[in-house]
């Protein structure tokens, strides 16, 4: 965490290798059967984000941390939140990264869309700020709602990579959507007391800065919903 350099190189070579260098190597291949791989992989997110969860609501938003305008935290409990909440949230971000990964192994290059390679890209962006300049307070409730949003998600994958079938049968692949427009609004309306309530001893700028990035998924998101959801398909 002390230079920004080994992020970005990760960052760069994610960009390379989910737009260029993996669909170059697959063009000519068959798709790989991964479907074991990710059920496990499924599991483990589904673990680590509940060890957030847990942890999150333990040693700050069940505990004194306040809805409206919290500190970074300088109690006893700080370095532990450091740790098992902000830097573990970070390393689960970049876990993330391999959704992209898997879809380009099984030739689903469709699904690396524009808001699914940025979301991604954003979201490690994003943690790695929050654990070098305010691994604790007010920010910290994207990384609860967002790890409770993403137990919820990899449950689906997980249930519909286990058995094709569930794809059709589960009526809640579009509500995953739905909760993920729900996150973004709240933590939007999170963002926004931050940044007009008086006298909060917690620096602005990440307010600033992650309004518009939470405004820009919203429309992105909402997009996405209408197109998979509402809008009519042609025969």
């Amino acid at each position: 965490m002390r230079t920004p350099w080994p992020g970005l190189a990760i960052m760069f070579l994610y960009l390379m290798t989910v737009r260029r260098w993996l669909p170059d190597y697959m063009s000519k291949r068959p798709a790989y059967d991964l479907r074991r791989l990710i059920a496990l992989y499924n599991v483990v997110q589904i673990f680590c984000c509940g060890y957030v969860v847990y942890h999150s609501l333990k040693l700050g938003w069940l505990n004194h941390y306040s809805w409206i305008c919290q500190p970074v935290d300088e109690g006893p409990h700080s370095t532990e939140f450091a740790w098992k909440v902000c830097y573990a949230y970070f390393l689960i971000k970049l876990t993330d990264l391999f959704d992209t990964i898997f879809f380009v192994l099984r030739k689903k290059q469709n699904q690396v869309s524009f808001l699914h390679v940025y979301h991604h890209f954003g979201m490690v962006a994003v943690s790695w700020g929050m654990v070098k300049w305010v691994p604790g307070g007010h920010v910290t409730f994207v990384v609860l709602i967002n790890s409770i949003i993403h137990i919820i998600m990899y449950s689906y994958y997980l249930l519909s990579t286990w058995d094709e079938s569930y794809k059709s049968s589960l009526w809640w692949k579009k509500y995953v959507t739905q909760m993920q427009l729900v996150q973004f609004t709240l933590v939007l309306l999170h963002l926004i007391a931050l940044a007009v309530t008086k006298d909060c001893n917690y620096p602005r700028f990440p307010a600033y800065i992650l309004i518009p990035q939470n405004l820009f998924m919203v429309i992105l998101f909402s997009d996405f919903y209408y197109k998979a959801y509402i809008k009519p398909k042609k025969n």
